[in-house]
């Protein structure tokens, strides 16, 4: 006999199934195809060296070097003669050389020699290595993977131009803000939404897992989100026991950029550092950062801690018991069943990023050039709102 206590039940879920819009980043998708207009950090300075590295970088797999006159070359890792892997290869003074038969590229992807070749290869010009621009700035190593007619200028940002006393640049590839490991397995989106939601810092960071952060930002904000020139910004209004007013700015910028302030709220000014998240594929992702600080390290402390401990510290046992970023992004599974969301009020900036997003996509798809890309290489820096801002009480 049926028991209509038992509707509702596992059984009738809906339907399941991501956003592939918005999630695949490979080549000739809608969200790759946007991805590739802008410029991404994909490692530090000093990853560009000798000696061939490896990376993966929106689904393609590719050889980051340095030539021995000072070049960062990136090329793609199958070499253009047989697809041996240039990542065995070896670095010389004009470019980088496949183990195989020898095929020498330079960082522009040109054969510059064939030795196995009559004439060391008087056909070579007519080779090329896939390969893509590499620039250096704030301690990054950055490349443009679109369409060469569409490449943007790099762009500069205030919060990394402008010093103040004592302050210098540092770069960190810890994917702070990540939560975890430096490679995070799980799609790129479930951290960008992450950025415009502030209420998860109470419950997450503020109570669930103990103060992870300050005592000030487990206080339920009154938050409110717009629409900036740039991406979806964030206001979150706190008001401390001793009755001043404690605004937070932070903002997701288009199409990977963070803008967060530091939670631990070190001091009360602009936003100190701007993190990239980096999709590796569908599946991966990881996060570059670039700060202003006046010690050496000073990024990578300010990664997570929970229990006190590193993430690669904990027990399993206590990342179950203080769960961070890393295990409520990750555990949404490698592409997060959007169909089976249930969005409510405080999700707001949520659906406003992806509506953002899916314009953008649209834009792109019509010819046009989407947002914050620039093509003057003079063009100012780029000026974000963002930072803990403290305020006397009102008498």
């Amino acid at each position: 006999m049926s028991d209509l206590h038992d509707t509702g039940t596992g059984y009738y879920r809906k339907p399941t199934g991501h956003n592939p819009r918005l999630t695949e980043v490979g080549r000739g998708t809608p969200m790759g195809e946007l991805l590739r207009r802008y410029w991404h950090p994909v490692g530090l300075i000093g990853d560009a060296c000798a000696s061939p590295r490896a990376i993966r970088v929106l689904g393609e797999d590719l050889v980051l070097f340095r030539d021995g006159s000072g070049k960062a070359g990136l090329v793609h890792a199958n070499c253009a003669h047989r697809g041996t892997s240039l990542y065995y290869g070896k670095v010389e003074e004009r470019g980088i050389r496949c183990c195989y038969h020898g095929w020498l590229f330079d960082t522009q992807g040109q054969c510059v020699e064939q030795p196995c070749e009559p004439g060391a290869g008087r056909a070579r010009h007519t080779v090329r290595q896939p390969w893509y621009p590499v620039r250096e700035r704030y301690g990054l190593l950055w490349t443009y993977m679109g369409p060469a007619e569409k490449k943007p200028a790099l762009p500069r940002y205030e919060a990394l131009e402008n010093l103040d006393d004592g302050e210098f640049i540092e770069a960190d590839d810890n994917s702070i803000g990540g939560g975890g490991p430096k490679i995070i397995p799980c799609n790129w989106l479930q951290h960008y939404d992450n950025l415009v939601d502030p209420f998860h810092v109470v419950v997450l960071h503020g109570s669930f897992s103990g103060t992870q952060f300050v005592e000030q930002m487990g206080l339920m904000p009154q938050v409110s989100w717009k629409y900036s020139p740039h991406g979806v910004q964030v206001l979150s209004l706190r008001t401390l026991p001793d009755g001043r007013l404690f605004r937070r700015i932070s903002e997701a910028v288009l199409p990977t950029l963070r803008v967060i302030p530091n939670p631990r709220v070190a001091q009360y000014s602009r936003v100190e550092s701007l993190g990239w998240v980096l999709p590796i594929d569908d599946a991966h992702f990881r996060i570059y950062t670039a700060g202003r600080v006046r010690a050496a390290g000073e990024l990578f402390r300010q990664r997570s801690k929970l229990n006190g401990k590193l993430w690669e510290e904990l027990t399993p046992e206590e990342h179950q018991l203080f769960p961070g970023d890393f295990e409520a992004q990750v555990s949404q599974g490698a592409i997060a069943d959007h169909a089976a969301e249930n969005l409510a009020l405080s999700d707001q900036g949520i659906a406003m990023l992806r509506r953002m997003l899916d314009q953008q996509v649209s834009l792109v798809e019509e010819g046009g050039d989407p947002v914050g890309v620039a093509f003057d290489d003079n063009a100012p820096p780029v000026r974000f709102d963002a930072g803990n801002f403290i305020e006397d009480a009102v008498a």
